[in-house]
């Protein structure tokens, strides 16, 4: 995003509207950090700037990367839709991507107000691949890496800064408390802050597979957790030997 010197009255109207804080009143001027800017679209939308100073310029790769991890109206071609991760977190009772006996991971690095560089995602990434993790192909994060195998990403996309960015895989069961004991590592490591995502199918008996896992951890449950049962549409039925 950019702001025309030319037409600014220096209001300073769009300076809350900024989630990463890039924008700064300067002699009676607003003015746009691009270095700090995520590209998330938000000032141009809800700022609603009485002069229309605030514009879109042209973006190129790698800076496209902000738009596509930030701006929840950019569709990314790897998934087709909008946003930085996949639908299959959220439907899978639907889809079936993730079968019994193992858990869908995703690790959402950056939060509005202080986002997130690529190179933080990396070390993530690069730590998780220690457990032979395979990324989820569609999401349009694991198009950004250099080796997939390695978590390693594409050298120019390293300083980018978005408003968050989704890791995908899948792991067995039993491979939990090690991805734990991974992620708190490198917590201490990276500069933002993550969430973890663990999706599940509840088992034949009604119990939820992940929770002993997670509870012996020590890791605190969101009391917003969702439970998905597929209304309206086909379930997915798991085929048994």
């Amino acid at each position: 995003m950019q702001i025309d010197p030319d037409l600014c009255t220096g209001c300073g109207q769009c300076l809350p509207y900024c989630p990463v804080n890039a924008i700064s009143l300067e002699e009676d001027v607003s003015e746009i950090d691009l270095d700090e800017c995520a590209e998330c679209g938000n000032c141009l939308r809800s700022a609603d700037c009485p002069v229309d100073a605030i514009y879109q310029q042209e973006l190129v790769w790698p800076r496209t990367v902000r738009s596509i991890m930030s701006d929840v109206l950019t569709i990314a071609v790897e998934s087709g839709i909008s946003g930085r991760g996949t639908e299959e977190m959220k439907t899978n009772e639907v889809t079936g991507r993730f079968k019994l006996g193992f858990a869908g991971v995703a690790i959402e690095v950056g939060r509005p107000i202080l986002g997130t560089r690529m190179y933080d995602v990396e070390k993530i990434a690069q730590a998780v691949a220690q457990l032979n993790v395979e990324f989820e192909k569609i999401n349009p994060v694991t198009s950004m890496m250099s080796d997939p195998k390695t978590g390693k990403f594409k050298d120019e996309l390293l300083n980018e800064k978005v408003l968050s960015a989704i890791i995908e895989f899948g792991v067995k069961l039993e491979q939990l408390p090690e991805l734990f004991r991974i992620l708190e590592k490198v917590a201490g490591e990276i500069e933002t802050v993550f969430s973890l995502d663990v999706a599940t199918r509840i088992g034949p008996d009604g119990t939820v597979p992940t929770a002993s896992y997670i509870q012996d951890a020590g890791l605190w449950i969101a009391a917003n957790g969702k439970t998905n049962v597929g209304l309206g549409r086909p379930l997915y039925q798991e085929k048994t030997q």
